[in-house]
Formats: C-alpha cells, sequence, structure tokens
C-alpha cells in the first residue's frame, strides 16, 4: 500500500481547555504540539487559530502569527493546512477572502459551507480555479455520503477544477451525539471515485477504529484534539502527539508506514493540479 499520510488536528474551532488542559490554543502552544506530532510521525498540521477572546478566526494576521511559529519549530517538515471553518460567523465570501489574503500552503474546504446552494457555484468555481492557479492544495471536507455524491457531481460540472482533488470523510459531528462505526466508511467509499485520494477524521471515542479501517481500505488519516481526545482504551490522551503515535503504530501492523514530508508534499501538489 502506499505511505499513509497522517494529519493532526490539535485545537479545532470550539473546543477550550475546559476539554482538555493540554489543548494548544496561542502559537506557542500550537508549535510546541506540531514538533511533537511531527517526531511522533505527522507530516501534516491541521491549523485552527484564536482571537483575543478565544474563539475560532480567520483573520489572516492571526494565522501568519501562528505559521510563524511552527515554522520555528519545525521547519519545512510539516505541511501547513489552514481551515476555512465557518463556524457559523463567516459566509463564502469571507472564507475565500481569507485565503486570497494568506496565500497557505493547503487549505481545509467545507464542501457545504463554501457552495452551500447552486447560488454559490459561479464564485466557488472562480474561486477555486485561481487556487488551481496559484497550486494551494485544497482538502475537500465532507460529512455525509450525500456530500460525496454532490461533491463528484461538481467535478463533473467542472465546478470542482483539481483532476485528482483531495477529499475527508467526517464520521459525526461536533455537538451531536451520534455513534459513529468503522463501518460506516463505506457509505462514503460507494460514492467515491477511488482513483482520487481521500482520508477520513472520527468524532468521539471510536475514532482510532473509524481511521484504522481507513487506513487499511487505503486511506489516509486526520487525529487530533479537534475530534477526539481518548485513546483506543478510553483513557484520556496527554496529547494530540499520543493519538499521533498510536494511530503510527497500528497502522505499521497493516502494512501502512507513515509518509514522509516529500511522499506528502507530491500528494497533495497532485491533488492541487
Amino acid at each position: 500500500m502506499t505511505p499513509l499520510v497522517v494529519t493532526v488536528a490539535p485545537t479545532g474551532a470550539r473546543r477550550t481547555k475546559a476539554t482538555h488542559d493540554r489543548l494548544p490554543v496561542t502559537p506557542e502552544e500550537i508549535a510546541a504540539e506540531a514538533a511533537r506530532c511531527c517526531a511522533a510521525g505527522a507530516t501534516v498540521l491541521h491549523l485552527h487559530v484564536r482571537g483575543e477572546d478565544g474563539a475560532h478566526t480567520l483573520d489572516p494576521d492571526r494565522y501568519r502569527a501562528a505559521i510563524e511559529a511552527v515554522r520555528r519549530t519545525v521547519g519545512e517538515r510539516m505541511v501547513i493546512q489552514v481551515t476555512t471553518e465557518a463556524v457559523g460567523r463567516y459566509a463564502p465570501a469571507d472564507q475565500m477572502a481569507a485565503i486570497r489574503e494568506l496565500r497557505p500552503e493547503a487549505v481545509s474546504l467545507a464542501l457545504s459551507e463554501l457552495i452551500p446552494d447552486d447560488g454559490a457555484l459561479r464564485d466557488a468555481a472562480v474561486f477555486l480555479n485561481w487556487l488551481r492557479r496559484q497550486r494551494i492544495s485544497p482538502q475537500y471536507i465532507l460529512y455525509s455520503p450525500a456530500e460525496v455524491a454532490r461533491f463528484q457531481a461538481l467535478r463533473r460540472q467542472a465546478v470542482i477544477p483539481q483532476a485528482s482533488p483531495f477529499a475527508l470523510f467526517v464520521l459525526g459531528r461536533y455537538g451531536e451525539e451520534i455513534e459513529v462505526w468503522p463501518r460506516d466508511v463505506i457509505a462514503y467509499l460507494k460514492a467515491h471515485d477511488l482513483d482520487c485520494p481521500w482520508a477520513l477524521c472520527a468524532f468521539g471515542p471510536m475514532e482510532s477504529a473509524c481511521v484504522l479501517t481507513a487506513a487499511g481500505l487505503g486511506g489516509h488519516v486526520r487525529v487530533g484534539f479537534e475530534n477526539n481526545s481518548r485513546l483506543a482504551d478510553g483513557r484520556p490522551a496527554e496529547s494530540n502527539a499520543e493519538l499521533v503515535a498510536q494511530v503510527v503504530g497500528a497502522t505499521r501492523l497493516l502494512g501502512r508506514t507513515p509518509a514522509d514530508i516529500e511522499t506528502t508534499r507530491a500528494l497533495l501538489a497532485e491533488a492541487a493540479a
């Protein structure tokens, strides 16, 4: 099997230190956690930043401060993927404007937020083509098999212009008491074009089982406090790096080795083209 790209999502948009006292929030905390996760085998950092009030923000200056801090600790050994998550605060125009100003290496885009309806198709197509020209690697976040089917339809319409776009399947949702199971990934895969790379993340205590199933089926994985802060045996994880180390160790039994940074960047470059 191809090497496994491990992404870590250490912070998220909604959780606080009341959730876990080691949730990294400041640029310095995020940078230190990135270094630990990189050493454990993660090559992509899914980055959220917070404002002065502790709330989620898409402020490019806040992003720059965090990116600079991470680069000081890990250099170029991790891809930094910023999020455009709306959290009910940002419209599609706000999300696109932030990325146009920031010009990151990689970005995650929730399909349902960026293109909520057909009225948003034109602006989204212009933006996504701009990403392609800028060689910014997008990852399309899909919350259900129905969204995967819509994603494929938008590819056929050339709204999504990348030839081999990278998708992230999400099992569960923050704040919703929905049980997720490893078998749930099958419905996503039935709607997906398996020539395109994909990854999985899962909310809650079944995170490890779900991402290991994805790894066994040829996908990539994302773990971290954004979605879950417990180890497979139910104990609280001491850090995001402990979650990374757990999945890296387990996936070796599936014949998957963690991708190095060169392999990761090659995959993301292909997904950006």
